[in-house]
């Protein structure tokens, strides 16, 4: 019993988080990178950066919260959820560029 949740809780470890991560970012990267270079151009530097980052936010969450499902503990299954989330989020806020608002929309807000 003891030897399942450890092995449970180090799926959950900073390093095992930090390597998926690292993985997605790969594997996102290199697919922003390479998608569509023939038909649009190479994609902006900005672009593949925000996608190889959201990739491996993605990434990470999804291994943390199917574990946590598999191991039936929901809390930390949402809260891997919601980490992945918020992180896939931050990085299209900060690295997408705005697109111009309509003037309805500006004089709502």
């Amino acid at each position: 019993m003891k030897k399942r949740k450890a092995k449970a809780a180090a799926a959950l470890a900073p390093a095992e988080l930090t390597s998926n991560f690292t993985r997605g970012a790969v594997a996102a990267g290199l697919v922003a990178a390479i998608q569509d270079r023939w038909s649009q151009g190479k994609p902006s530097n900005t672009k593949v950066l925000r996608l190889a980052l959201q990739g491996g936010a993605a990434l990470a969450s999804g291994i943390a919260t199917a574990e946590s499902l598999r191991r039936g503990d929901v809390a930390r299954a949402i809260l891997a959820l919601a980490g992945g989330t918020l992180g896939v989020v931050a990085t299209e806020m900060l690295l997408n560029p705005s697109t111009p608002r309509s003037a309805e929309e500006v004089e709502i807000v």
